[in-house]
C-alpha cells in the first residue's frame, strides 16, 4: 500500500507539473487574446489541477453551501497548497490577495497580475495600502468577489492561529459582506506523499459588513475552523 502511494504521488508531481510548463504558457500566449480566453487558459490550471488530484491519487472533492450572487470577500482556511491552485473552482474569476513574493515569480508573476492578484506589501505604509485597496476596488467595480487566506500562511489541520491584523483593516475598507470557508485539505494533500481520500469545502452563511474587529474576526476564526476537529 505504501509503495503504491509512492508511486501515485511521484506520477502526480511528475504529470502536473510537466502539464503546468504548458498551461503557463498557453496563458502567457493569451494575453494577446481577449480576456475571457485569457481567463479560460488561466483557469485550466486549476482544472488540471483538479484531474491530476482526482484520477491520479485519488482525491475526491465536496462543497457544502454556496456563495451568495454579487460581490463579497471570500476568507479561506489554509491548509495546503490544494486550495491555493483550486481558488478559481470554488469562487469564480476572483481577485486575489497575494503576498509580493508570488508577483515576482518569472512568467508566473505576469500572468497573476493580469489575472486580477492584488500584491499585499506588508510593512511598506500608507502608499502601498492605498494602491492595494485602489485595485481590489476595481475588481469589485467588475462586479467579482475578492479572496483571502486571512491566516496569512499555511497552517496544520486541526490548528487555530490568530488571523493577520492587516484582515480587518482590509475588511473595514471594502465594506463587503464575508464568506468564510473552511477546507480539510491538510491530511490528504500537506505532505509529499499526497493521499487518497475526500476533501471538503464549508461555506459559510454571510457575514455582513461593519463589524467590529473583535468580532469580524471571531466569526471569521470560528467559520474557517469549522472543519477541524473533523
Amino acid at each position: 500500500m505504501a509503495a503504491a502511494r509512492i508511486l501515485r504521488s511521484a506520477l502526480f508531481y511528475l504529470t502536473f507539473y510537466t502539464g503546468s510548463v504548458f498551461v503557463v504558457l498557453a496563458s502567457l500566449a493569451a494575453l494577446l487574446a481577449s480576456r475571457e480566453t485569457f481567463r479560460r487558459r488561466v483557469d485550466s490550471w486549476s482544472l488540471w489541477h483538479r484531474w491530476c488530484a482526482r484520477n491520479l491519487v485519488g482525491i475526491r472533492i465536496v462543497v457544502e453551501g454556496a456563495l451568495p450572487p454579487g460581490p463579497v470577500f471570500v476568507a479561506m482556511k489554509h491548509e495546503s497548497f490544494f486550495e491555493a491552485i483550486d481558488i478559481p473552482q470554488v469562487v469564480p474569476f476572483p481577485g486575489i490577495f497575494a503576498k509580493a513574493e508570488l508577483m515576482r515569480i518569472p512568467l508566473w508573476g505576469t500572468v497573476a497580475d493580469r489575472y486580477g492578484l492584488v500584491e499585499v506589501q506588508r510593512e511598506q505604509g500608507a502608499r502601498a495600502l492605498r494602491h492595494m485597496m485602489a485595485a481590489a476596488k476595481k475588481i469589485i467595480g467588475e462586479g467579482r468577489s475578492l479572496f483571502i487566506f486571512p491566516e496569512g500562511t499555511r497552517v496544520p489541520h486541526g490548528t487555530r492561529v490568530p488571523l493577520q491584523a492587516g484582515f480587518a483593516g482590509i475588511y473595514k475598507l471594502l465594506g463587503l459582506p464575508v464568506v468564510a470557508i473552511a477546507v480539510d485539505t491538510g491530511p490528504l494533500y500537506h505532505r509529499w506523499i499526497k493521499l487518497p481520500g475526500t476533501i471538503t469545502y464549508r461555506i459559510s452563511d454571510p457575514i455582513p459588513p461593519g463589524l467590529p474587529r473583535a468580532e469580524i474576526e471571531q466569526r471569521v476564526g470560528a467559520a474557517i475552523n469549522a472543519l477541524n476537529s473533523q
